[in-house]
C-alpha cells in the first residue's frame, strides 16, 4: 500500500534550471510499501509505475530498474503492468534481527531523462519463531531450609520475533511447592523467579521437577519449554545475597584488553565456609559474553577479556551467580547491563554507482555522471557524513537525498583538451576527530566527430620530370585530425576536374589510406607544362568532415625531341636543298639558310649548327652561323672551286645527352647572268602559269596600279573600322599592326609588335599578309639588264619562344603558314647589332621572351641574325625591292588566299612606259621577288 506518491511528471524539454528542480523534488521524494515476511513468490507489493507516475509504455525504453543495497534481488517490477512483487524469500530476522524497525531501500532509476526515486518496503513481522530456552534443562539446586517466599531465578526464554509476535508469556506446570513470578511488560528488566510457596522437606520430596512453558502473543501462538530439576539440600540454609539485583554499567567501545567493567560484592549470612562466595557467569551465558568477559572467581571482578565494538553490540547483558561453600552451597543472581559508549571508529564507506561512462563531449550541462551513497555505522555527530569533490573539474556533487549524492556536469568537455578525468570523492564524518575515506572516479570523455582534417600547409608545389614511368610515386599528402578512433580516420580522394578535354583521374590517383599520389601515366612537358589540382582529406565520422590541398605539379622538361628540319618545297631534291650562288659573290654573302625546330624547352632546344666536313673535299669556301644556320661564304669564290659543293650541317641541340639531325645542301656555282636567269625562271614557275602568260605592258601596269590604288584604299577603309569597333579581349588579342615606313636611305621596315587576330562571327582567326611596293629611285628603270639583288638584304626577327609554323610558298605566288614544329626559346637579337663572328649569338635567355616582331630592310648594313622556326629572312624582286610583313597563328597551318591584300607599284614615269621591252622584263623580275627567294626556303 502507497503512503506518499511523488509529484506529477515533468517535461525534459524545459529550461536546465526546472529540470534541475523537477529532478530536486524526485529525487527528495520517497515511496512506502509495507510486505510479510515470508511472503510467497509473486506477492504483491504496490502499483509502484502507477505511485511514481510513470507510464507503463515508458518502463521498457526509459530503462527503469531497481537498485538495492542488498544482494538478494528479494523484489522486482513487472514492466508489464507496473506492480511491485516479491522476488525471493523475506525473512525479516534475517534482514533486521530484533531491530523493532526493518525496511528494504530501494532505488528507482530511470533513463532519458535520468530520474532516481527512492522507495521504502516495510518488512512486517509473523510469527514464525516459537519461544526459545537457552537450555531444555535447567537444574536447582534448593535447600530444604530455604524459608517462604524464596525467588529462585531463572533464565527467560527469547523470540527472534518483534512486537506482540515477541511478547512472552511464562507457565509453570501445577505443583505444590513453587509458583512462576513473571516480569510484566513494564518491568522488562525484572527477572523470571521461581518462589517457594510451601517449606520443602528432602525426606518427604528430594527433588521436584517442573516444565516451564513460555507462549508468545502471535496468532497462532508459539512455545517452548524448559524442564526444569530441582535437588532439595540440606543444611547450608543462607544463600549469598548482592547488594543490587542489577547492576548498570557504560563502558566505551575498544577499550583495551583487561579493563575493569565491574567489582561485584555478595554477602553471606552463614559462617565459616559457608559464607565463603564464589562468582560465576551463569551456566547458560553466551559464548560471545565468555569471549568478550572474564570474572574472577574469588574477587568478583569483571573485566574486559575480547573486542568491544558498539557497531556490533550495544548492550551486554549478563547472568552473575554467587556460590558459597557451604554443603550443599548456596547461590545469589545479579544481572549486569553494560551499556556500550559509541567513538568514531569507523570511517564513512563510499558507493559509486556509474551510469553513463563514457561521456560524450558534448554532453548538456546538468547532465548525472553516477550516482554516489555513503553511509557511516557510527551513531550521532559521528555518523553524519559530507561529501566534497577534488580537485576543481567540470564536475560537481548534488545532494539528492539523505547520504545519496549525483556526480554531474558541471561546464563543458572538450575530449581534445582533456580525455579524461580522475576524480576524487571524499566523505567525511562528523566525529572528533574526523574520519574520512576517499573513492576515485575515472570518467573517460567519448569523441565526437567536431574536428575536420587538416594539412600541414594549404599548398604543395611538386617537381615531376617528363616521361615518368606509369604509376610512379610523386608525393604524399598527410592531413591530421584531432578526433579519436575512427573521427581520425583519414582518407584521401582527388577533387575531381577537367584537365583539357581529359578528366584529372586519367592523370593522378590518390591512395585512399595513405594519402600517396601516384601519376598514372607518362607526362609530356610539350603538352603539359602544369598540373594543379586539389586532393580531399575527409574522417570517417558521422557526419564527415573534411578539407583540400593544392597540389601543382610543374613537369620538368627532359631532352627527349630531336630537331626538326624545316625543308621547303622549291629548290630541295631528294630531301637536300639545292643552292645557285654566283662566282662574283664577295666574302660574308648568305647563300642559303637552314632552319630547324626542337619541340623541347630552355636548353633542350637551343640549337647550334656546325658544318661537317665530307670524305674527300678540300678546304669548303662556306660556313654556318653557330646559332642562326646561315650559310655564307668566308671568301671570294674563284674557278678553283668546284662547281657543286655539297654542304653536310648538323643540327645539335644542348640538351644531356645532345641530340642531332643532319641536313644537306647541294650549292653550284654559276656565272652571274646564267643565276639570275636561272633564278627568274624559278621565280616563275614557282608562281604559276597564270603568272608566266602576262604580257606585260603599259594598259597591265596602269591597270595593276589602279586595281592596286583600290585595295589600298580598301584597307584603309577596313583598317579604320577596325580600329573604331570596339575590341573584346577574350575574343580578339590585344594589338595592332605596327605603321609601315620608308627612311631617307630608301629603306623599308614593318614592326609588328603584337598579333592579331581578325574576329568574326564563325570560323576560326585568319592569317593577314600586307606586301608592300615602294617607289622606284629615279634610274632604276634604266639599262638593258635586270639589277641584281643587293646581297645586303636582311631582317632581324625577335621572337616569342614557341613560334609554332614556317613559312612556304604556294602556288599562286601566295605565301602559307607551313607545318611547324613545337616553341622554342631563343634570344631576342637586335637589328642594330652586327652578326658576331662565325654567325654567333648569346645563349637562350629563357622561356620568358615574349616578342614577335619583324623588321625587313633593303640597303647597305650588316647581315642580321635570326632565330629557327621564323618566315624567310628576305624576299628580293629584282629591279623593283619590296617588303612583306607576315603575322600568323601557331595553330593554323595553311593561309588562305583571301587573307592576304597587295600593293602594286607607284606609277612608273613617262620614261619607263616608252620602254615596253624593258618593262616587260623589268616587271617579271619584279613578280618574282615579290614572293619569296627560293634559296631561303
Amino acid at each position: 500500500m502507497a503512503v506518499a506518491r511523488p509529484g506529477s511528471q515533468g517535461t525534459w524539454n524545459l529550461l536546465l534550471s526546472l529540470l534541475l528542480l523537477e529532478f530536486w523534488e524526485r529525487g527528495n521524494s520517497q515511496l512506502h510499501y509495507s510486505v510479510l515476511e515470508e511472503a510467497k513468490h509473486g506477492t504483491f507489493v504496490g502499483h509502484i509505475a502507477q505511485d511514481l507516475g510513470l507510464e507503463l509504455v515508458e518502463l521498457v525504453p526509459r530503462l527503469f530498474r531497481l537498485a538495492s543495497k542488498s544482494r538478494l534481488a528479494l523484489l522486482e517490477v513487472n514492466l508489464q503492468n507496473g506492480i511491485l512483487f516479491v522476488n525471493s524469500r523475506i525473512d525479516r530476522e534475517e534482514l533486521c534481527g530484533r531491530s523493532a524497525e526493518c525496511s528494504i531501500h530501494l532505488e528507482v532509476i530511470v533513463d532519458k531523462p535520468l530520474q532516481v526515486f527512492h522507495v521504502e518496503v516495510e518488512v512486517k513481522d509473523i510469527n514464525d519463531n516459537p519461544p526459545v530456552f537457552p537450555a531444555t534443562q535447567k537444574n536447582l539446586f534448593i535447600s530444604e531450609t530455604r524459608a517462604l517466599d524464596s525467588h529462585f531465578s531463572l533464565e527467560g526464554a527469547s523470540d527472534a520475533d518483534v512486537g506482540t509476535n515477541a511478547l512472552l508469556i511464562y507457565r509453570l506446570s501445577p505443583n505444590e511447592y513453587f509458583s512462576l513470578e513473571a516480569p510484566t511488560n513494564d518491568e522488562k528488566v525484572k527477572p523470571l523467579e521461581l518462589v517457594l510457596k510451601k517449606p520443602l522437606d528432602r525426606e518427604v520430596t528430594s527433588e521436584v521437577r517442573l516444565v516451564l512453558k513460555a507462549i508468545d502473543g502471535g496468532k497462532p501462538e508459539l512455545t517452548g519449554t524448559v524442564e526444569l530439576h530441582i535437588t532439595v539440600l540440606d543444611v547450608n540454609d543462607n544463600a549469598p545475597v548482592f547488594d543490587k539485583a542489577v547492576y548498570h554499567v557504560k563502558l566505551l567501545e575498544n577499550v583495551r584488553n583487561d579493563t575493569l567493567v565491574i567489582r561485584l560484592n555478595a554477602s553471606d549470612l552463614d559462617e565459616g565456609s559457608n559464607s565463603h562466595i564464589l562468582y560465576f557467569f551463569e551456566n547458560d551465558v553466551s559464548p560471545n559474553i565468555e569471549a568478550s568477559f572474564c570474572i574472577d572467581a574469588n574477587s568478583g571482578e569483571i573485566k574486559v577479556k575480547g573486542k568491544i565494538d558498539f557497531e556490533e553490540t550495544k548492550l551486554w547483558k549478563i547472568q552473575i551467580k554467587a556460590i558459597d561453600r557451604g554443603n550443599p552451597p548456596m547461590f545469589g543472581h545479579c544481572t549486569i547491563l553494560i551499556e556500550v559508549l559509541d567513538i568514531n571508529d569507523n570511517a564513512p564507506e563510499l558507493v559509486i554507482t556509474s551510469l553513463s561512462l563514457p561521456v560524450q563531449e558534448d554532453v548538456p550541462l546538468g547532465t548525472v555522471i553516477a550516482l554516489i551513497s555513503v553511509t557511516d555505522p557510527d551513531s550521532s555527530a559521528n555518523g553524519q557524513v559530507t561529501c566534497t569533490l577534488t580537485p576543481h573539474v567540470p564536475f560537481k556533487l548534488v545532494s539528492t537525498f539523505k547520504n545519496y549524492y549525483s556526480l554531474v556536469l558541471d561546464s563543458t568537455l572538450d575530449r581534445e583538451s582533456k580525455s579524461d578525468y580522475q576524480l576524487v570523492v571524499t566523505a567525511r564524518d562528523g566525529g572528533s576527530p574526523t574520519l574520512w575515506t576517499t573513492a576515485s572516479v575515472s570518467v573517460e570523455v567519448a569523441d565526437v566527430n567536431d574536428n575536420a582534417p587538416v594539412f600541414p600547409q594549404p599548398e604543395y608545389t611538386v617537381f615531376l620530370k617528363e616521361n615518368n614511368p606509369p604509376g610512379c610515386h610523386i608525393f604524399i599528402v598527410s592531413a591530421w585530425d584531432a578526433d579519436a578512433q575512427e573521427n581520425a580516420l583519414v582518407s584521401y580522394s582527388l577533387v575531381e576536374r577537367r584537365v583539357g578535354e581529359r578528366a584529372l583521374s586519367t592523370y593522378v590517383s590518390v591512395h585512399a589510406e595513405s594519402g600517396k599520389v601516384y601519376a598514372l601515366q607518362p607526362l609530356d612537358h610539350e603538352e603539359l607544362e602544369l598540373l594543379q589540382f586539389q586532393v580531399s582529406a575527409r574522417d570517417a565520422g558521422v557526419p564527415s568532415l573534411g578539407s583540400n590541398v593544392t597540389l601543382q605539379v610543374f613537369v620538368l622538361d627532359e631532352n627527349d625531341n630531336v630537331p626538326v628540319l624545316l625543308v621547303p618545297r622549291v629548290g630541295s631534291v631528294g630531301g637536300a636543298v639545292t643552292e645557285l650562288v654566283s662566282r662574283s659573290v664577295e666574302a660574308g654573302h648568305v647563300v642559303a639558310k637552314v632552319r630547324a625546330v626542337d619541340a623541347d624547352s630552355g636548353y633542350n632546344a637551343w640549337l647550334s649548327y656546325e658544318l661537317q666536313p665530307t670524305a674527300g673535299s678540300a678546304r669548303s669556301p662556306f660556313r654556318v652561323g653557330l646559332y642562326t644556320g646561315e650559310i655564307s661564304t668566308t671568301r671570294a669564290l674563284d674557278e678553283n672551286d668546284s662547281p657543286r659543293q655539297r654542304l653536310l650541317v648538323l643540327v645539335k641541340d644542348h640538351g644531356e645527352p645532345a641530340l642531332t639531325a643532319t641536313a644537306t645542301v647541294l650549292v653550284s656555282l654559276v656565272e652571274s647572268n646564267q643565276a639570275l636567269k636561272v633564278s627568274s625562271r624559278a621565280l616563275v614557275n614557282t608562281m604559276g602559269p597564270e603568272v608566266a602568260l602576262v604580257d606585260v605592258n603599259v594598259y597591265l601596269i596602269i591597270a595593276i596600279c589602279a586595281v592596286s590604288s583600290l585595295l589600298v584604299l580598301t584597307l584603309l577603309l577596313y583598317t579604320a573600322l577596325r580600329c573604331s569597333a570596339p575590341q573584346t579581349e577574350g575574343a580578339c588579342g590585344p594589338g595592332k599592326p605596327g605603321l609601315v615606313c620608308s627612311s631617307a636611305v630608301g629603306s623599308w621596315s614593318n614592326s609588328q609588335q603584337r598579333r592579331q587576330r581578325v574576329c568574326s562571327g564563325e570560323g576560326p582567326p585568319k592569317t593577314d599578309l600586307m606586301a608592300f611596293s615602294p617607289s622606284v629611285p629615279p634610274g632604276s628603270g634604266s639599262g638593258d639588264g635586270p639589277r641584281q639583288p643587293n646581297p645586303d638584304w636582311r631582317y632581324s626577327a625577335s621572337l616569342r619562344a614557341g613560334m609554332h609554323s614556317s613559312v612556304h610558298l604556294e602556288e599562286a605566288g601566295i605565301l602559307r603558314a607551313g607545318p611547324g614544329g613545337p616553341d622554342q626559346q631563343w634570344p631576342t637579337v637586335s637589328s642594330a647589332t652586327p652578326e658576331p663572328e662565325a654567325g654567333e649569338v648569346s645563349p637562350p635567355v629563357g622561356a620568358g621572351v615574349n616578342s614577335n616582331s619583324w623588321t625587313f630592310k633593303y640597303g647597305p648594313g650588316n647581315p642580321k641574325q635570326s632565330g629557327p622556326g621564323e618566315l624567310p629572312d628576305k624576299f628580293i624582286i629584282p629591279g623593283s625591292p619590296a617588303i612583306i610583313s607576315i603575322r600568323q597563328e601557331p595553330t593554323n597551318n595553311q593561309i588562305d588566299k583571301s587573307d592576304f591584300i597587295t600593293f602594286g607599284k607607284k606609277e612608273e614615269t613617262k620614261k619607263k612606259k616608252k620602254k615596253k621591252k624593258g618593262n616587260k622584263i623589268q616587271e617579271k623580275k619584279e613578280k618574282g621577288n615579290s614572293t619569296t627567294d627560293n634559296s631561303d626556303q
